[in-house]
């Protein structure tokens, strides 16, 4: 694909978190984009628990792709983030910007699951292992689909299964799953864990699924090469559309 220009600013928007850990996380992952487009600026924006906000980084520029560092396309890319560049509309009305996708659904997020599992010592595809797909759950029924639907679609891979699980909003909870496929017969099970980065989420499911009987736990995605790779994939993507001062 055609490199955009060099001159447009990414502004990368993370959910946010009280935990150090995770804003870490996203700069090691942002440290990563800017390795593979050094000449792109890049930008960290949190929509909670910390700074810099998004209007606070978009009021310094004239022009910006602001790319969600969100796995599903739920309530805070439909809901909070439009809202957030709405303001940023009125406030500023020449710059112009760009929105791009959400990170997920991608295959580069799979192979980057199966790269954290891998990194466990758990063999992508193994026929004796299950595997439960375990995001954080969304009021937003759509998201929660896309979930499931990409644990029925790993069940080709050649696990002994491959479920979904939520860690809050909807169930199965992840314990529950892992409990299931035991009782079920699964040899042994593992938690591939859909979050970006570590925190509230990943340390409860870690300790809920263990105590059920999983025998590998994965760490957060972080900054897998495949999740650097998608973010330039997505900014290239909106790259590729018209600047607007008006339209998300």
């Amino acid at each position: 694909m055609r490199h955009p220009p060099v001159s447009v600013p990414v502004v990368a928007v993370a959910h946010g978190s009280r935990d150090p850990r995770a804003a870490a996380t996203v700069a090691a992952l942002l440290d990563a984009v800017r390795a593979r487009r050094p000449g792109v600026p890049v930008h960290a924006a949190f929509l909670d628990h910390g700074p810099p906000a998004p209007d606070q980084v978009l009021a310094g520029l004239t022009d910006a792709v602001v790319l969600p560092l969100l796995l599903t396309a739920a309530y805070h890319s439909k809901t909070d983030l439009p809202g957030v560049l709405n303001r940023v509309r009125a406030r500023h009305p020449r710059l112009h910007m760009r929105t791009a996708g959400t990170l997920g659904p991608h295959p580069l997020l799979m192979k980057a699951l199966e790269r954290r599992l891998s990194d466990a010592g758990v063999e992508p595809g193994d026929p004796d292992t299950a595997v439960v797909l375990v995001s954080a759950g969304s009021s937003d029924a759509s998201a929660n689909a896309t979930i499931a639907r990409l644990a029925r679609e790993w069940r080709s891979r050649g696990w002994w299964d491959a479920v979904p699980a939520y860690a809050s909003a909807t169930g199965p909870k992840p314990g529950e799953a892992v409990s299931a496929l035991l009782e079920a017969g699964a040899p042994r099970v593992a938690v591939a864990s859909y979050f970006l980065a570590p925190g509230y989420f990943t340390d409860k499911v870690r300790k809920e699924t263990q105590a059920a009987g999983a025998s590998t736990v994965s760490p957060a995605l972080g900054a897998a090469p495949e999740v650097a790779d998608l973010i330039v994939h997505r900014y290239e993507e909106a790259c590729e559309t018209p600047r607007t001062a008006t339209a998300v």
